[in-house]
């Protein structure tokens, strides 16, 4: 009975109390380390940037907030890239890329010879007086892209193919800051 009692008292010591200091301090360690790992992966994995641009309105208007994913960087056609031209940080639509020959003519946009046509696009796609000569054939390392905006948009009509190295990411999500 004695060993009993003697067991009991033995497990009672080895069970410590925590101070409310103790637990406040593992409290911040956790909240700490929360924010790293939240900003490893908004450092390495994903970026989060406000397009302050109306090239690809009406699907990315100005001011909206457009979280990237960093790692992607094969691109096809429809996919919307984030990259910097002109030290400014802005989007556009893939519809070229490496290999492809891009045409624009009276009749639209043509991609290795066949008419392009996007139910999302509300406006043809012309040449700008100042741009970039057609037919072009984009090089591997590149893409070509346009914004939804054809009539008002900064794309490689104007500033050519963009290089991959340029580019920050694909898009994943479009958070809107205002307009809802």
């Amino acid at each position: 009975m004695k060993k009993r009692n003697d067991r009991q008292k033995s497990d009672t010591n080895t069970v410590q109390e925590t101070t409310l200091a103790q637990d406040l301090v593992q409290l911040l360690l956790k909240i700490v380390l929360l924010l790293l790992v939240v900003f490893l992966i908004f450092t390495f994995l994903y970026g989060i940037v406000r397009i302050n641009d109306i090239s690809m309105k009406p699907s990315i208007k100005d001011g909206d907030l457009v979280v990237y994913y960093r790692l992607d960087h094969r691109f096809i056609s429809g996919d919307v890239a984030v990259f910097e031209k002109d030290d400014k940080t802005t989007t556009g639509r893939v519809v070229a890329v490496a290999g492809d020959t891009v045409d624009i003519t009276k009749d639209g946009l043509k991609i290795n010879g066949a008419e392009q046509i996007s139910q999302d696009i509300y406006f043809d796609t012309t040449r700008f007086k100042n741009g970039v000569d057609f037919p072009l054939t984009v090089k591997e390392g590149q893409v070509f892209v346009l914004g939804d905006n054809r009539p008002k948009a900064s794309d490689s009509r104007i500033y050519g193919c963009i290089d991959l190295k340029d580019i920050r990411g694909k898009v994943i999500a479009i958070i809107r800051s205002r307009g809802i």
